[in-house]
């Protein structure tokens, strides 16, 4: 039997495609905190001429826990607009793109057509021990012959990354888990599965979960409906409103089992102008019915004595369950200009009927701000310095489909570095928080039809691939992660990072090392635009750390 094997060990930031030798750094070494998810990559091609050993096996051994991954490419038939700049992958050109993390199990026979690259991704999650330690990947035979293995040394500083203070929140569509997986809303299977992807939520980095009080009233086309996911059971008798909270209650005690503890409630207006109430469903005199929704004017008074019902019975429910400083809520998505006095109106009414509560929106224009509409804005990246020039104190920022000039986000066609680099930004304009809209949306655009994301991966030919998904459905309810997910995550944890560091030699001082070597301050469209940078900067904080906790 002969195989041509060829490997070559890479960072985290790498992306490798089948067709093209992979133009990355080597890893033979890395550093990381002690409670930090760290990375490394072997990419790998292997030329045969016998059918038998099309095939072969994965082990990793350490005293580290290792979770291996084969990264699999993903179609993408729209990866970015025409008019892109020049930082992305491939020219923006539609083709497989590397996304897929699925599991590697001691029994997964990886198949690789010859000639063609792959990587394995080797994730090194949860407590680790202080010191070095080494990390060792064989790819052997069935019969466990190894033919091939490559070494990494894992530096482990004595430090832990400090506790995530940035709200983050990425959309979460349980909708669409359940038409994916065929189960009925709030049925056990449907619970069990909307826990499962939570938890990978949190555990990569989302702190803030979109609680469906009511079915959002996100990316639908007017007069259509998304699956109901109501979790406030409402009752209409003789025209009096009365509310149950039991769902609400499981749903909250869920994020609570897998550590998220701030709620983003749903949008009380509809999308791209406020001019409907969302989806609400009700028992009327004993009859299930739809009593809002796209027919309902949104400042009318049907709609708003129903609000103040369902404020009165919500607030003391959310006191009883003590979150109600945890709990922040949305007039609607993403208002522009043109409807100024409509959003006005309808903020008005949540600032009446929810005084004290946060209330954030996405937003472009710096107007709602500086007029005092919206107090605590959401601007999309690139604006972020404009309000924070206009007086807003310790910002929020989110990006979505239309930011894809010179900022960082997260599509099939950006590199790692891209996505990851906003960490360093993040901390710099010391973001409150961050919103993206789609952890999970696999419907086509304004939900006209469900899609297959493994196939489809812009939401119908709509947004550039990758910008309404992170993770997959994988077999028996389990999230399957994306490398974007995991770059994300490694954004976060820079973060932390340099939060650790602040705390041990002063936020001046921090803020010098961190734009050191630079011929012009950090932006969010000024930034250095290689992996190798990016990574030499997070070691020089690494480094950092270890010298203050050694001096200290």
């Amino acid at each position: 039997m002969t195989l041509n094997f060829r490997s070559r060990t890479l960072t985290s930031l790498a992306k490798v495609f089948p067709d093209e030798y992979p133009p990355y750094m080597e890893c033979n070494s890395l550093t990381a905190l002690k409670n930090e998810e760290c990375a490394f990559q072997v990419a790998f091609s292997a030329e045969y001429h016998d059918i038998r050993i099309h095939h072969f096996l994965v082990s990793v051994e350490s005293d580290l826990d290792c979770v291996p991954y084969i990264v699999e490419c993903t179609p993408s038939d729209l990866p970015i607009y025409s008019d892109h700049d020049p930082y992305i992958l491939r020219n923006g050109e539609p083709g497989l793109y590397p996304d897929l993390l699925r599991p590697i199990t001691p029994e997964t026979r990886i198949f690789v057509p010859t000639g063609q690259w792959r990587s394995v991704w080797i994730a090194m999650p949860g407590m680790k021990a202080a010191g070095k330690h080494t990390v060792t990947v064989k790819f052997h035979y069935g019969n466990g012959t190894v033919f091939a293995s490559t070494k990494v040394t894992v530096d482990i500083i004595d430090a832990e990354l400090p506790k995530q203070e940035l709200l983050h929140t990425s959309w979460f569509h349980t909708d669409c888990l359940s038409t994916w997986y065929n189960v009925e809303p709030m049925s056990e299977e449907y619970w069990r599965i909307t826990e499962n992807f939570a938890r990978a939520a949190r555990d990569h980095g989302v702190t803030l979960l979109l609680t469906p009080l009511f079915t959002p009233p996100l990316d639908t086309r007017e007069g259509h409906e998304r699956p109901t996911v109501q979790l406030v059971d409402v009752t209409v008798t003789k025209g009096e409103y009365s509310f149950g909270f039991e769902k609400l209650t499981r749903w909250i005690e869920m994020c609570h089992r897998v550590g998220i503890e701030y709620f983003e409630m749903s949008h009380l207006f509809t999308q791209w102008g406020a001019w409907h109430a969302p989806k609400i469903m009700a028992n009327v005199d004993g009859e299930y019915k739809r009593i809002f929704g796209w027919e309902t004017v949104s400042t009318g008074p049907e709609y708003y004595e129903f609000l103040k019902a369902f404020a009165a019975a919500l607030i003391p429910y959310l006191e009883k369950m003590g979150i109600s400083d945890h709990c922040i809520f949305h007039v609607s998505d993403e208002p522009n200009i043109n409807i100024y006095e409509q959003y006005s109106r309808c903020a008005a009414i949540i600032e009446e009927l929810f005084p004290g509560f946060k209330v954030i929106d996405a937003l472009s224009h710096i107007d709602y701000y500086e007029k005092g509409v919206v107090k605590c804005p959401v601007p999309h990246i690139p604006t972020v310095e404009d309000f924070i020039a206009a007086g807003v104190p310790n910002p929020w920022g989110y990006y979505c489909c239309g930011q894809y000039k010179l900022v960082s986000n997260r599509f099939f066609c950006m590199p790692q570095a891209r996505t990851r680099v906003l960490g360093l930004q993040m901390y710099k304009f010391d973001l409150e928080g961050f919103l993206q809209w789609g952890f999970n949306f696999w419907y086509s655009q304004l939900s006209v039809h469900p899609i297959d994301p493994f196939r489809v991966s812009d939401s119908g030919y709509a947004f550039p691939s990758g910008d309404g998904y992170v993770v997959y459905p994988g077999e028996g309810g389990e999230p399957l992660p994306s490398l974007r997910l995991k770059a994300f995550n490694e954004a976060i944890t820079d973060l932390r990072a340099l939060r650790l560091l602040e705390s041990l030699i002063g936020r001046e001082k921090t803020l010098r090392l961190l734009e050191k070597g630079l011929d012009q301050p950090l932006t969010f469209t000024e930034y250095p635009r290689t992996e190798e940078w990016l990574l030499a900067k997070r070691e020089e904080i690494n480094r950092a750390i270890r010298r203050a906790l050694k001096n200290n």
